[in-house]
């Protein structure tokens, strides 16, 4: 058992043992969810060293079989790729279990289990390395947050639990479908025995097969980006969760789809990729202004931050369909400062709900007065969403840009029209929750920053600063494992389509040539 194997272990047990606690005894649950995951924090720090010097690579690898017919291993690694998004899980995990310390009283226990058992499934999701594997860390995500919006949101929680499983579900069915016709093909489930299959030659596939294996794979990806015109789960679900279940489903859940293009469908169906990037591209675009604009005139402020989420991850869809090292690289950094300044912001949203009680706008007015530090730290984040420079959105923003110019100008100009109405519909926000006249329940109710509230918020807030400014602490091994997808893509899609009989050596020869530049 090597580390990677730990940091999967312990939250499970941590899972397991909040569930035998008896019920009794809310503090306990509390008490034990927190060091867990505090614990977990800790030790994927010790990830980050080794992949930082090589990103390129899987480190701290696991192959071990699970279930010998069909050959199903427990295979699993962490390059450049993923690291950053399991740190981003287990960083975020204990700010969860802080913000709900005293906003989650009833079925407690419970609770803080399905939070453990959402880091479990959302780790593994990063770091599987079976196809089969990556499919049951998908799905074990899907069934904590089901029952943490259905258990412990809002008044309309179950149509947005129910909506939104059915809309995960629907995608992963046609992803598990791709998954077994690859079975079928090859023998093996296992994601680089595959890889090195297509880079070989030995598994070739015509053009109608990759079409539809990508279209597979994509739909459940898009479902969970969400990718326009399947995000009309996401404002229901956002508005319904509590806060811990709105910060883990914008901040790490959305990037599994985000994830899952640049892993999967990139790699392993190039040309099919290459030929769908046109109106995936589109589809993109549509989402940054279509999700800028509708956020703009939302009078609830959850809703205002999941349509904001809609339009910030468009352009971590450009940035993965421009092919290029620079969009590429964008869209991997805009998946992690997404996840810092978006859960920043349902943080604090949850903050003002939990005093006012309210998510309507019209309800505040003169926070600033009442909550000058509350005000201070909402100001920083919400000018890291709208990507001020210095501060992280506007890196991956900005490397997004410059892919997508590299490729068509155009993409670039209807791209940048979702960063000033950002700026548009954040600005507004905040003048109108945190400017003006203070009402009298927003001067009785709302009161300043507590230390607790301090705990959760201060990392994010020094994330934002650091990944704005100091850039390649982050990117060296994104950068690494990026070059090496591309190279996979570009020399693949030469020749897998449609190949001859003597494809096999051209293929071969191909990637000796690729590795020799």
């Amino acid at each position: 058992m090597n580390l990677l194997d730990l940091i999967l272990l312990l939250p499970a047990a941590g899972f397991l043992a909040v569930l035998l606690l008896p019920r009794r005894n809310p503090g306990a649950a509390r008490g034990v969810a927190l060091a867990v995951s505090l614990a977990v924090f800790v030790l994927s720090l010790a990830l980050a060293a080794p992949v930082w010097k090589d990103g390129s690579t899987m480190q701290f690898v696991t192959d071990a079989d699970w279930i010998e017919s069909p050959a199903i291993r427990y295979h699993v690694g962490v390059d450049g790729l993923g690291i950053w998004l399991v740190l981003l899980a287990t960083l975020l995990t204990p700010v969860c279990v802080l913000v709900s310390w005293r906003h989650i009283d009833r079925r407690v226990k419970e609770f803080y289990a399905f939070l453990l058992l959402l880091e479990v499934g959302l780790i593994g999701v990063f770091v599987a390395l079976d196809l089969f594997l990556f499919y049951v860390f998908w799905e074990v995500s899907l069934v904590p947050m089901y029952f943490l919006i259905g258990i412990w949101g809002h008044e309309r929680r179950i149509y947005a639990a129910v909506k939104f499983f059915l809309y995960t579900m629907a995608g992963s069915v046609l992803m598990l479908a791709c998954i077994i016709y690859l079975y079928n093909r090859t023998g093996t489930f296992d994601y680089t025995s595959l890889l090195a299959m297509i880079n070989a030659g030995d598994l070739i596939l015509s053009r109608p097969e990759q079409l539809l294996l990508f279209l597979g794979f994509f739909i459940a990806f898009a479902i969970k980006v969400p990718l326009f015109p399947l995000h009309t789960w996401l404002p229901d679900a956002h508005v319904e969760a509590p806060t811990a279940g709105s910060i883990m489903l914008a901040s790490v859940m959305l990037k599994m789809g985000t994830y899952g293009l640049v892993r999967f469908a990139l790699p392993m169906f190039p040309t099919a990729a290459r030929e769908f990037a046109w109106w995936i591209v589109i589809l993109a675009i549509i989402g940054i202004i279509y999700g800028a604009l509708v956020a703009m005139v939302q009078p609830n402020m959850k809703k205002l931050v999941a349509y904001s989420s809609v339009s910030h991850l468009g352009f971590v869809v450009l940035g993965i369909f421009t092919f290029t090292q620079a969009g590429l690289d964008g869209a991997v950094y805009q998946m992690l400062n997404h996840g810092i300044s978006t859960g920043a912001l349902f943080l604090l949203v949850g903050y003002l709900y939990e005093r006012r009680h309210s998510l309507e706008i019209a309800d505040f007015g003169g926070v600033a007065t009442a909550a000058p530090n509350l005000s201070t730290v909402f100001m920083i984040t919400m000018l890291a969403s709208i990507g001020l420079p210095m501060l992280n959105n506007f890196v991956g923003e900005f490397l997004v840009l410059v892919g997508s110019a590299q490729v068509d100008f155009r993409w670039t100009v209807f791209a940048a029209i979702g960063v000033i109405l950002s700026a548009c519909y954040m600005l507004w926000l905040y003048q109108r929750v945190f400017f003006g006249e203070t009402p009298e329940k927003v001067r009785e109710k709302v009161y300043d920053l507590r230390p607790r509230e301090w705990a959760a918020a201060i990392p994010l807030v020094a994330l934002m600063v650091w990944m704005g400014t100091v850039t390649k602490t982050f990117l060296p091994p994104v950068s690494a494992r990026n070059a090496e997808i591309l190279r996979q893509t570009t020399v693949n899609a030469e020749f897998l389509v449609e190949a001859p009989p003597g494809a096999r050596g051209a293929a071969a020869e191909a990637v000796e040539v690729a590795d020799a530049r």
